[in-house]
């Protein structure tokens, strides 16, 4: 089954197209109890006597509920393995919520999605077996703030996570209704793929300049007269990045292409305890990895958004 590396390099003009060919757009969205409540103007008004201010100037609010709690943390736990896992295996795009993953890996991504939104709603089923206990530990604590309307009797449904697959192509009906707007709206989907390229490049550059930098700097210098400990994971998440660009990579830029070779080639076959245990490789890794940072460091620069929004509307009378 062909992969987006496997197919030959583009030019950066057509990788857009190449895009929009081999992926599909998924999206992710949160459904989250609010943990924290603003005062009412009667409440904010008593706190700004105590310190002698216009209520006006005042922004002050109240947390519901002990967001330390072992289960609450087991649940926003939960939503960030969701999140990791999403951005994990798929690429930036232009609207909010969505990102692009290879078509074949749609069948696979749903079940894993299922999977963890199983694990949340054990952790909310968790959290709701406590929940009386934590409203009546907020009692306690918010004192004359404590209001019972502020809670649910369950969290049931209140912490949830849904998924889709929405088709960011131009409405076929568009063709039948006006041709102008169907042409309109295939330009516009085609400079969102463009900006997700440009995303995705940039996205790449900047997590591979995060691991290298944060490499060298664990493998140079000293503490104490000793050399910096560092973590296996430090080289390990190089690996998983390698595993995840070569998985991902549109091929749009030849120069990210090679610094990210580049980069592979100098850890390549190197374990962590080997530069642990043997100094001149360790130096010699740092002084290959320098290197490519100042590559990077040159190939992080901004460049412009292109204007792929759509055109602005008239808002109904």
């Amino acid at each position: 089954m062909a992969t987006l590396l496997d197919e030959p390099p583009h030019t950066e003009a057509s990788a857009g197209q190449r895009l929009r060919a081999l992926t599909a757009a998924v999206r992710l969205s949160f459904t989250w109890f609010g943990t924290r409540k603003t005062l009412t103007p009667e409440q904010k008004a008593q706190a700004a006597d105590t310190f002698g201010a216009e209520g006006e100037f005042l922004s002050a609010g109240k947390k519901l509920i002990d967001t330390k709690h072992p289960d609450f943390k087991a649940v926003t736990s939960a939503r960030g393995r969701i999140v990791s896992y999403w951005r994990g295996i798929s690429l930036p795009y232009p609207e909010p919520g969505i990102r692009l993953i290879r078509q074949d890996d749609v069948g696979p991504v749903n079940l894993q999605l299922t999977t963890l939104k199983a694990d949340l709603e054990q952790a909310v089923h968790n959290l709701d077996r406590h929940f009386a206990s934590l409203k009546s530990a907020a009692r306690e604590q918010l004192g004359r703030l404590f209001n019972p309307a502020d809670y649910p009797e369950s969290l049931w449904g209140l912490f949830d996570v849904t998924w889709d697959f929405p088709s960011v192509e131009p409405p076929a009906y568009l063709q039948r209704v006006s041709s102008e707007l169907y042409e309109q709206e295939c330009r516009r989907v085609s400079a969102q793929f463009d900006e997700a390229v440009r995303l995705a490049e940039q996205a790449f550059l900047q997590e591979l300049a995060q691991l290298v930098s944060h490499l060298t700097e664990r493998l140079s210098g000293a503490e104490d007269g000793k050399p910096k400990i560092f973590r296996d994971s430090v080289v390990e998440n190089l690996g998983e990045f390698f595993d995840r660009f070569r998985r991902l990579n549109i091929r749009s830029n030849d120069q990210l292409d090679e610094i990210v070779a580049q980069a592979q080639r100098v850890v390549r076959r190197v374990e962590p305890q080997q530069l642990r245990d043997n100094e001149n490789l360790r130096q010699r890794v740092t002084s290959q990895l320098s290197g490519v940072q100042s590559v990077l460091d040159g190939l992080l620069v901004d460049r412009p958004r292109r204007n792929i929004l759509r055109p602005e509307r008239s808002e109904p009378a």
